[in-house]
């Protein structure tokens, strides 16, 4: 507001002392600075930014006078926000926040020493070696990794024979698989509603951009169609950038998936192979 005042009074005509012309520019930049601080670190209170706005054009046009141009770091921040707008802004920073808690936990879940356990194996196979098939199969049933899960099931049936445990072994293998394809899936849709979210910022801000044509009286100067294209163009910029990785880890998680799975049938396969003959009929 105080450098908007100053603006208006050099305007119409007040005299300025050439001394004091330099403070009120530097005045001037700093409030303008002040301003822009302030709209980013509150960027909900709307109805600051038309206030503001005077003050900001001024610093920007001083800045450039002064020091050759803006600081490259500053004047993108300032640039992506507005061209975003506060609902977009809001939209790819929970996509991008549900991305990285996607990527960690497919991280620490898709792994052979997660879903293969090197303590299960060993301390399965000792009880077999042992006799000790109750052991066997409370180790298994208590262990919640995929393959605990697998070796429980197969132990649960073995008394019916070795067939039937091989089935249950199999449908077990089946729902496990099927857990972890819905939850590397979701690394997938976002990848997908990334572009989409772009897409939509791409159509808004083109309406946008014509809307001012349409309501001009006279042909609209470039800054003010600018405001439209830099949100078509960033939204849909922003969006690929989430939904590149988002695709290449999808493919990533569901290669290592598809691998782990046969692991897991054979390590299975070989630690209930013992029991292939109970329930044969001789």
């Amino acid at each position: 507001m105080q450098s908007a005042a100053i603006a208006v009074v050099g305007e119409n005509g007040w005299q300025v002392p050439q001394a004091g012309a330099s403070f009120l520019r530097g005045l001037r930049a700093t409030l303008s600075r002040a301003a822009m601080a302030l709209a980013l670190l509150l960027p909900a209170t709307a109805a600051v930014g038309p206030v503001l706005a005077p003050s900001v054009a001024v610093a920007q046009d001083d800045l450039a006078d002064e020091d050759g141009g803006q600081a490259e770091g500053e004047s993108m921040l300032v640039f992506y926000y507005n061209a975003l707008g506060l609902r977009y802004v809001i939209i790819f920073l929970l996509l991008s926040f549900a991305l990285v808690a996607l990527l960690v936990m497919c991280f620490l879940q898709v792994r052979r020493e997660a879903l293969m356990p090197k303590a299960l194996r060993e301390g399965f196979e000792a009880h077999l070696d042992a006799k000790e098939f109750q052991q066997a199969y409370d180790l298994a049933k208590a262990d919640d990794s995929y393959l605990g899960h697998v070796l429980a099931a197969g132990m649960s049936k073995i008394q019916s024979g070795h067939a039937v445990a091989a089935e249950a072994m199999q449908e077990s293998e089946d729902e496990e698989a099927m857990k972890l394809e819905h939850k590397i899936s979701y690394v997938s849709l976002i990848g997908a509603l990334a572009p989409m979210f772009g897409l939509l910022g791409t159509v808004d801000g083109m309406v946008g951009a014509f809307m001012v044509i349409a309501k001009s009286a006279t042909a609209p100067k470039p800054s003010e169609l600018a405001i439209g294209i830099s949100q078509a163009l960033i939204t849909t910029l922003i969006g690929l950038w989430l939904a590149i990785p988002a695709i290449a880890c999808f493919a990533l998680f569901k290669n290592w998936l598809q691998k782990l799975n046969g692991e897991v049938a054979e390590e299975s396969e070989r630690l209930m192979s013992r029991f292939q003959s109970v329930g044969v009929k001789k």
